[in-house]
């Protein structure tokens, strides 16, 4: 073992365990921080939240952070098994030995290593639907249904992902040098194509989605988009309530193709007024161009991890720190692709506030535009029902929630927006 493979295998042990450490010590922060506000509703929501419902929401969130945490600690050592203790190399040796290292031999490769992953998520998600969820009246999900979802889901999933691959592959082999930067391209066109296609012909394959008919809304609605200069292709309503109570509105699609999705439980808990403040907040997203800047950030992060990876699938140490002896005379590209997509979570794990922060200062720049085009107690009597509805805790603990939420915590938001009003 050379200088730089144990280098590496040490930083590679060391960012896991603190990637662990960290967020078992912020879910249990969470926890205890909960709990300890269980039996009082802050003053800021006393009239507005009954008793009740703030300690079943204080319940579902510590319930939810408790199997978040078994979930980390069983990804932590499923990795583990996966590169320092041998586990894709051994995978590597059986399917070469079986399909040579030509390119069906390395999609195989990554398409095992995928399977294995998803195994072990799959309790993690039957138990978030069918125990915690169901538990707290939120899954209306059928066990037949949940596993036609999955059915389908890993048809599209090799369908559409295969090809993409398989381009990939080939890229790495033959592009030369700067196989990264095409097979960036390749991506970004992809990535593209996807927001077009999306709405038209991959979410019908798992909700069914219906022309708002309610004439009143859709007008008020209509008038909303005229004055924010908005077009989209669309208002419809999507039947969430086939697989869960939690309410939800959306945007989907790219240039001409967008369109406006409604769930249907909210819908039927907002009132006219309350959804058309909804509706502005996500408009507000569009006007502060958040979601093309998203877009730009991550086109940006793509391109820096495929250039990394450029250079890693050249060196030695990064396959031997990792569990795998490369090959000397064949293609090593699967074997790349699949270590760099699990060790790469690991370290992008340290920027998660930077995302958080990011994503709270849109948010509060689109309550802010919401506020300039509906009334803010609108958005603010909305907010309290969703999260009444939704069981989204009042009392999060401070570093949990600055490290992780992407919207900023209800009593924040809300006294944002009632300054708006004043």
């Amino acid at each position: 073992m050379t200088n730089l493979t144990l280098a590496f295998s040490t930083v590679f042990v060391v960012a896991l365990v603190a990637m662990v450490s960290t967020t078992l010590w912020l879910a249990s922060r969470q926890i205890r921080y909960v709990a300890a506000h269980h039996n009082g509703v802050p003053a800021q929501f006393s009239g507005t939240i009954p008793l009740a419902a703030h300690q079943r929401a204080a319940d579902y969130t510590v319930e939810r952070t408790r199997l978040t945490m078994i979930e980390v600690i069983t990804s932590a050592v499923v990795l583990v098994a996966l590169t320092l203790l041998g586990g894709v190399q051994a995978l590597d040796l059986a399917i070469s030995d079986w399909l040579g290292r030509g390119y069906l031999g390395q999609i195989a490769l990554v398409a095992s290593v995928i399977a294995i992953t998803s195994i072990v998520d799959l309790p993690f998600d039957y138990i978030r639907h069918f125990v915690i969820e169901e538990k707290f009246g939120f899954n209306r999900m059928s066990k037949n249904l949940f596993f036609i979802d999955l059915v389908k889901g890993t048809v599209l999933a090799v369908v559409i992902g295969a090809p993409l691959l398989l381009l990939t592959l080939w890229l790495m082999d033959r592009a030369g040098a700067y196989w990264w930067l095409w097979t960036w391209m390749v991506w970004v066109a992809f990535q593209l194509l996807a927001m077009i296609i999306y709405p038209t012909f991959i979410a019908p394959l798992f909700n069914k989605f219906e022309p708002l008919k309610d004439e009143e809304l859709v007008a008020r609605i209509t008038n909303l988009m005229s004055r924010t200069g908005f077009a989209a292709k669309g208002l419809f309503v999507m039947d969430g309530s086939r697989r869960s109570a939690h309410g939800n509105a959306y945007f989907t699609g790219f240039g001409t193709t967008k369109r406006i999705v409604f769930f249907d439980t909210l819908l039927a808990r907002l009132s006219g007024s309350e959804i058309e403040a909804v509706l502005a907040h996500e408009l507000g997203h569009f006007k502060r161009r958040h979601v093309l800047k998203l877009m730009i950030v991550m086109f940006g992060i793509s391109l820096a991890m495929l250039a990394l990876l450029g250079w890693l699938v050249q060196t030695v140490w990064f396959y031997e720190g990792l569990g795998v002896r490369p090959s000397l005379v064949d293609s090593n590209s699967g074997l790349a692709l699949v270590l760099f997509m699990l060790v790469l979570p690991v370290f992008m794990f340290f920027i998660t506030p930077l995302g958080s922060l990011t994503s709270c200062k849109n948010e509060f720049e689109a309550d802010a535009f919401a506020a300039s085009q509906t009334d803010p107690k609108d958005l603010v009597n909305a907010l309290v029902k969703l999260y009444e509805d939704n069981a989204s805790t009042l009392a999060p603990d401070p570093i949990y929630t600055a490290f992780y939420y992407s919207h900023p915590p209800a009593s924040q938001r809300i006294d944002r927006l009632m300054q708006h009003a004043a």
